[in-house]
């Protein structure tokens, strides 16, 4: 039985197994599984998938205004690609979100503001690479390699490539660049894929920000997940992240900022042909102290060939 198992993962492994980081994601909220999952090298995987968020989130998480609650829906393009590098199984993915936000705020007076913005969100560009326990193998070497434990290292970059208004507040863009290294480490257990990973953002100055200089600090991310594979090719996981930092600074000044969040969720895989497969992920804040209090709801269709 655990031989059939292992056989079968192995067969839809680069299939179901991988896909994509966050097709939209803020800050160090992403919900990621699969980062580092053990495939064949030379494979490569078009997704495009949709996601709706509702609450009190920003596309920038330096900026949380109180009584503030947006509706965003995305649209996001991804591409990845498995190559060999040192013998070590490497990939390179590039995640480009298209937006259309609207949203209202109530102030002291009691008045209600409201607007709406549409345009690309910055582009994500992540390349990554499994140190342990995943060498680069060909589609035939794949079948027959055990997987044991996975050690794997990335760096994310955020590319200022959303639209930006250097007079506005709420923006879909964030009008500068991120850059996030990572650790990640993932084991099968028989019909569980553990993984864990932790990161940290690190952020460029916002020159533009309404004739004024925004910097910000730090912000450090963990995320977890558990997933459970069914012999009929689904898995079903339970995803959460934590994250803390982030304090801005506007032209010297630190403003009351500091992120303190964290989210769960569940997603749920099925291959729907050869190939091919769908996603569907929620999550919702378990706990916040400075805005970002949301829900989001995905579809992601995967495609993946050699």
């Amino acid at each position: 039985m655990v031989r059939k198992f292992f056989w079968l993962l192995k067969k839809w492994q680069f299939s179901v197994l991988f896909f994509s980081f966050g097709i939209f994601s803020v800050s160090g909220q992403d919900l990621e599984p699969r980062a580092y999952a053990n495939v064949p090298k030379d494979l490569n995987v078009i997704a495009a998938g949709y996601v709706f968020m509702n609450g009190n989130v920003l596309t920038d998480p330096s900026l949380p205004i109180a009584d503030f609650t947006l509706r965003s829906h995305n649209l996001a393009v991804n591409y990845i690609r498995t190559f060999g590098m040192y013998n070590k199984l490497a990939r390179v993915q590039v995640a480009l979100p298209y937006s259309f936000m609207d949203g209202e705020v109530t102030r002291t007076s009691g008045d209600v503001l409201t607007g709406s913005r549409t345009g690309f969100a910055d582009m994500k560009i992540r390349v990554g690479i499994n140190l342990l326990g995943s060498p680069a193998l060909d589609k035939s070497e794949f079948r027959s390699f055990q997987q044991k434990t996975i050690l794997g290292v990335s760096l994310v970059t955020s590319v200022p490539t959303g639209r930006y208004y250097d007079d506005k507040q709420v923006n879909i863009g964030t009008n500068r660049w991120g850059f996030k290294p990572e650790i990640g480490v993932s084991k099968l257990f028989r019909h569980v894929y553990a993984e864990a990973y932790a990161g940290v953002w690190f952020y460029t100055d916002n020159n533009d920000y309404m004739g004024k200089k925004l910097e910000q600090k730090s912000t450090y991310s963990l995320q977890a997940h558990a997933s459970y594979y069914f012999k009929n090719q689904m898995w079903l996981g339970f995803n959460t992240t934590w994250f803390f930092g982030g304090k801005t600074i506007i032209d010297g000044v630190a403003d009351d900022s500091q992120i303190d969040n964290w989210r769960v969720g569940a997603t749920f895989s099925t291959p729907i042909a050869k190939g091919q497969s769908l996603r569907f992920q929620y999550h919702v804040g378990a706990y916040t102290n400075n805005g970002l209090n949301y829900y989001a709801l995905s579809a992601v269709y995967q495609y993946s060939f050699f």
